[in-house]
């Protein structure tokens, strides 16, 4: 056995205990809170209800299994094929100008912030920054437990309503960005690259505000011609760290357009099949003439905006995971 080899098979080794510790932490809390409930359904059965003392521990027990409840019943919901994988997040600034570069930059901040409160760990993979704020695009790689999972309800058009700074006139604008959202693959075997298919350009690594990160032409921008996908990456410290993490986004990217494909298909013979457009927001943010954050696929708000924009996402997530559900 290679030494290639020995750390592969260890590696996946650690992944399967890792994966193992945590159906066995899973069921052990599901099993604790089972006996929970049966020691206050017998306490229920017993409870003098003439003792206000006893009445009010036994309600203060009950809320406090009702949220663990909650707490186990969301974790459940990651029920789907790739929601345990590490996830690739991109925005795209779209209609706003400098507005809308700025707006993407907001949201990279708001998932930064999410990310932080749920311990992933996050690396920039490519940035594209705007002329005078903000991003043109930028994705991010995301490593922990569930990232996907947890991420894939921002897939869509996220649309930002407020008083621009960057109108002299203090008027209201409407900004566009696009996110996308993909689980990291390990191997995708179905998917075949061939050659003539690729369009591969190389060029020196740049970051925010030009400055030079590389002194060599190490970013690494992949074409691909038969559906016009292009993955660039620059922030791996050689070219062909850049061209292999390029070519795994790639084939990332190329695995949902053909299941969109596929599913186009068959809504389109339904009669159901729609245009993705910039109307088709997945969330409004309003900041103004009123505060409201609504996600118009499953009709969840809050008019918290500060507190959404400030990475605390968990019922948004939770609301699209239980709609999926139904």
């Amino acid at each position: 056995m290679g030494a290639v080899d020995f750390w592969q098979n260890q590696n996946e080794a650690k992944a399967v205990g890792q994966h193992y510790e945590v159906l066995r932490q899973g069921y052990e809390n599901w099993q604790n809170l089972k006996n929970e409930t049966e020691k206050l359904l017998q306490l229920a059965e017993i409870i003098d209800k003439g003792d206000e003392a006893e009445i009010t521990e036994a309600e203060n027990k009950l809320n406090e299994l009702n949220s663990k409840f909650e707490k186990l019943e969301t974790a459940v919901l990651f029920a789907g094929e790739h929601d345990d994988n590490n996830a690739i997040l991109s925005v795209h600034a779209g209609t706003g100008g400098t507005d809308a570069q700025d707006w993407a930059s907001m949201l990279l901040r708001m998932y930064l912030r999410f990310c932080e409160r749920h311990g992933f760990k996050t690396e920039i993979i490519d940035e594209s920054p705007g002329a005078e704020a903000g991003f043109k695009s930028v994705m991010i790689g995301i490593s922990g437990h569930q990232a996907y999972g947890w991420l894939r309800s921002e897939n869509g058009v996220h649309r930002l309503v407020r008083i621009s700074p960057y109108d002299a006139e203090k008027m209201r604008h409407t900004s566009f960005a696009l996110v996308e959202v993909l689980p990291e693959l390990d191997e995708i075997q179905e998917i075949e690259l061939k050659d003539d298919d690729l369009k591969i350009d190389v060029m020196r690594a740049g970051g925010h505000g030009g400055q030079s990160v590389n002194t060599t032409d190490s970013a690494v921008r992949l074409t691909h011609l038969p559906t016009g996908i292009v993955v660039k990456c620059q922030n791996e410290r050689s070219q062909l760290q850049n061209k292999n993490r390029a070519l795994k986004i790639l084939k990332a990217k190329l695995s949902k357009y053909y299941e969109q494909q596929e599913n186009a298909k068959v809504k389109a013979i339904k009669g159901e099949y729609q245009k993705a457009e910039w109307g088709s927001q997945a969330r409004s943010y309003i900041l103004q003439p009123y505060k409201l954050v609504k996600d118009h696929r499953t009709d969840y708000d809050t008019q918290e905006v500060e507190r959404i924009l400030d990475g605390e996402l968990d019922d948004f997530v939770e609301a699209y995971l239980k709609s999926k559900m139904r």
